[in-house]
């Protein structure tokens, strides 16, 4: 089932670019391409960490407002003057405290992820607004806001930065995934918690491990979408985690954990990447954008829960 899932969104791809080709001959442009690459990288990278968390049964609402946090403290440690590495690496920090903390609370408060990521999603929305005066923070035209900028503008042997950093995100938890005890720890948990529990395993460490992975990678989509803005905006990230949770699930993974791949999320990203830019293309209202999105989710969903 789970293959066939994979194969049906491959094909489901293909057909949509197919459509979109005949639409409008200029989108499979190399110009193009790139464009839906780098538009893809944001929400690609914030679901290949919403992967872990949903293949263990999990869920996390707050990857929007961790990347808006995240952009937001790496921008004002530039504007001060601040090496681009400890701004980043700052980021990097806020990103896996706040996973950490998810983690911790859901296994040790024993609260649903739904509950519990819904309210840190809350709380850091407003501290990101407080922090930043509900006014973006800019970067300014220097040298050293230059230099960040080429890691959400910029270009590695004519590939966008962004793409790369996606594709080695994808590559690196993939592996992870696949060839490591955590990986095969991680896709226990979401088969069967209690079964995992009594073999030995420490649950909540898996738990909170994956978490942590998930705010880390909203973290490195906050740098990579303040660089590209030479800013950070307050309302940045707002609405990422329903098409990170919706490029998961078109995927392939199962909402109730246990089955999926990464693999299969790259494909779903970039389904919702394609039709972002298709319907761009073909000057679709982006009020009409929200309701086909909002429609592939549900469709998506619905056939998750018709394969079992």
């Amino acid at each position: 089932m789970q293959k066939l899932s994979r194969s049906t969104c491959s094909y489901s791809l293909l057909v949509l670019i197919t459509i979109v080709t005949i639409l409008s001959p200029s989108f499979l442009s190399t110009k193009n391409i790139f464009n839906i690459l780098r538009q893809t990288s944001v929400n690609g990278i914030i679901a290949a960490g919403m992967t872990f968390v949903i293949l263990t049964g999990g869920i996390d609402l707050s990857v929007g407002s961790i990347l808006a946090i995240s952009g937001a403290v790496c921008a004002s440690l530039l504007a001060s003057g601040q090496n681009i590495i400890i701004a980043v690496l700052a980021a990097l920090i806020i990103g896996a405290m706040v996973g950490f903390l998810n983690g911790f609370i859901i296994t040790k408060g024993k609260l649903q992820p739904f509950i519990a990521t819904l309210a840190t999603m809350t709380i850091l929305r407003g501290l990101t607004l407080v922090y930043t005066d509900g006014k973006p923070i800019t970067l300014g035209s220097g040298d050293l806001a230059i230099k960040f900028g080429q890691i959400g503008g910029g270009k590695i042997f004519g590939i966008p930065t962004p793409a790369l950093i996606m594709i080695l995100v994808f590559a690196i938890c993939a592996f992870v995934l696949k060839n490591t005890q955590m990986g095969r720890y991680t896709y226990a948990l979401g088969s069967n918690e209690e079964a995992t529990k009594l073999s030995g395993l420490n649950t909540d460490k898996i738990k909170i491990a994956v978490y942590t992975i998930s705010g880390i990678l909203a973290s490195v989509a906050g740098i990579i979408i303040t660089s590209r803005l030479f800013s950070a905006q307050p309302t940045a990230g707002d609405g990422y985690e329903l098409d990170a949770i919706a490029d998961v699930v078109l995927g392939g993974t199962s909402l109730t954990g246990g089955k999926g791949k990464i693999t299969g999320t790259i494909i779903g990203a970039l389904i919702i990447g394609v039709l972002s830019n298709a319907l761009n293309i073909l000057d679709v209202s982006s009020y009409y954008q929200m309701m086909v999105k909002g429609a592939v989710i549900l469709v998506a969903v619905l056939l998750d829960r018709k394969s079992k």
